[in-house]
């Protein structure tokens, strides 16, 4: 299947396969911390928290990380990242296993996960046209999203499972392990990565050259400054609010959480398959602004008065519109950003669409606790709809091709 096809090259397989096993991991480690919150605290406000000390140091040193990952071997970068990350949850299993998990212990986890990830995730980004050819960047972006939603299928699920009947330590040691797994899967294929392009005199150079791609590409800076805000209002209550609507308003436990996160993850396997088909995506503009209203269509659906089942469909269709967004948008970076500026401009892309989730976070969770999960939904996709329905005005993106 055309969908397969960037499989073909070695050191692709081994950086999906690797990425494959630490997302399953992770998905583990995210509905078993969601839990272990709410059961600990009960607080939306704190659930909030915890994002926000991921998300801060991550916003701070994203600039920093994709010079570094224009300037550095990136799959060393990437290396040291998994082992870092692995080294970390392994100690925060170890409390968990001992009783002694605190609540401040994750703020700090999150704090360092956040650093990582301001390198880690522009490499990655960068590092995947380096491996494959142009024309199968469909094909490789299509299999890091679809591995990504399967096992945030399988992975909420089986979580919610072993929370139920082992416990969080399980869940923590085994993302832990996963990590571990992912560093060995990624050191066959450090010595065939292409090195980075020759590095300007400074970093300052490099920051000021990215800002400038970003500034005089119309389409670019417009979509990171609308997705700026867009990005508050519909991942708020997705990230923050839906344990509590789950638990408050659908009158559900840890099971309906997990399936409602597989619903989601299934929605976005759909839309990588169907994008994963085409050596070429036309008319993006219009189909990823498209995309993005029904995603925020959905989240003012989620939060009025439907069952159980009606918000797990609603999942489904936000998963789809969601993953079709986020693949075209890497692909028009992949295709149209020159390689040896990628890691600086997807770094400033990361930071321009995330820098207010911090502030959205904390307003959501203090919002959901004054008026509760459903209105937060319904204002919050509303609003989001209104933005990026406007950015489809500028001729700039709906001609983008």
């Amino acid at each position: 299947m055309s969908l397969f096809r960037s499989l073909t090259h070695r050191s692709f397989a081994f950086l999906w396969s690797g990425q494959t096993i630490s997302r399953l991991g992770d998905s583990l480690y995210r509905i078993a911390l969601a839990w272990w919150v709410l059961e600990k605290t009960g607080s939306a406000a704190i659930m909030g928290t915890v994002l926000i000390f991921s998300f801060l140091p991550m916003l701070v040193f994203l600039l920093i990380g994709g010079v570094a990952v224009d300037r550095l071997p990136r799959g060393r970068v990437m290396l040291a990242s998994d082992l870092l990350r692995g080294t970390l949850v392994a100690s925060i299993a170890v409390l968990a296993f001992t009783q002694a998990l605190d609540i401040w212990h994750v703020y700090i986890a999150s704090m360092v996960f956040g650093f990582v990830d301001a390198f880690f995730q522009p490499a990655y980004t960068a590092i995947v046209p380096e491996i494959v050819p142009s024309e199968m960047l469909p094909s490789a972006n299509s299999l890091t999203n679809l591995s990504g939603k399967i096992t945030g299928i399988v992975g909420p699920a089986l979580g919610a499972s072993i929370v139920a009947l082992g416990g969080t330590p399980i869940a923590f040691a085994l993302d832990a392990a996963s990590f571990f797994i992912s560093a060995i899967c990624l050191v066959p294929i450090i010595g065939l990565i292409v090195r980075p392009a020759e590095k300007s005199a400074s970093v300052i150079g490099d920051l000021r050259d990215g800002l400038s791609t970003v500034l005089g590409t119309p389409w670019l800076w417009l979509t990171i400054a609308i997705f700026a805000l867009a990005n508050i209002t519909m991942d708020g209550p997705i990230a923050v609010s839906l344990p509590f609507l789950v638990k408050d308003s659908l009158n559900a436990d840890v099971s309906a959480l997990g399936w409602l996160y597989s619903m989601s993850s299934l929605g976005a396997i759909v839309g990588a398959i169907w994008l994963g088909r085409f050596p070429r995506i036309r008319r993006r503009g219009i189909l990823t602004y498209g995309a993005g209203i029904v995603s925020a269509l959905m989240v003012v659906v989620a939060g009025l008065p439907i069952s159980l089942s009606g918000v797990l469909i609603v999942m489904f269709i936000e998963g789809a519109c969601v993953a079709t967004f986020g693949l075209i948008w890497t692909n028009t970076l992949q295709e149209m950003v020159p390689r040896e500026r990628l890691g600086r401009v997807s770094s400033i892309d990361m930071l321009g669409s995330y820098v207010l989730l911090p502030i959205g976070y904390g307003m959501t969770g203090w919002v959901t606790d004054l008026i509760g999960a459903p209105l937060v939904f319904i204002f919050g996709g509303a609003i989001g709809a209104m933005m990026i329905a406007l950015g489809l005005l500028h001729p700039a993106i709906r001609g983008l091709d």
